[in-house]
């Protein structure tokens, strides 16, 4: 699982997971896993964490070990794709399938739904993807840009 993860990964999986490890036996509680997971930023859902524990064949009131771990969070980050999810939500406001969204269309959507931006976050967000505020997006462009890594100096 470790080629999956750069070593700053799996040091900050270490260390959250640490924290959980009350016995300091290498494991943690199955109950904890949502909350580790959380803590590490992926979103789980309760069904999502019952499947983990049934693909590795732990009860809910057993305990999971590091190595464990590691593979459920990458089958978790893997399934959070925010990038196919950012496309496959803009793919279905295209309804010629031209590659395009306007812009109004596409702040009206941040501004209403989800998780709701407001106007001066989307501002931001298209000066940062020179987008003009009467424009039409390349859906594909915009979402390989709000998707990079934060540059980390």
């Amino acid at each position: 699982m470790a080629k999956f993860f750069t070593p700053v990964e799996i040091n900050e999986y270490k260390e959250c997971f640490s924290l959980y490890d009350k016995k300091q036996k290498g494991k943690i509680d199955a109950k904890d896993l949502i909350t580790v997971m959380r803590c590490l930023g992926t979103s789980p859902t309760f069904g999502e964490i019952a499947r983990h524990l049934q693909v590795h064949k732990i009860e809910k009131t057993g305990e999971l070990d590091f190595s464990s771990f590691l593979t459920m969070m990458h089958r978790q980050k893997q399934q959070e794709d925010p990038k196919t999810e950012i496309l496959e939500a803009l793919r279905m406001t295209d309804k010629q399938k031209k590659g395009f969204i306007s812009a109004s269309e596409l702040r009206a959507k941040l501004t209403m739904l989800g998780e709701k931006l407001t106007d001066r976050e989307v501002d931001e967000l298209f000066r940062e993807a020179n987008v003009k505020s009467n424009g039409t997006i390349n859906y594909e462009e915009f979402t390989k840009m709000v998707t990079l890594p934060p540059v980390d100096y």
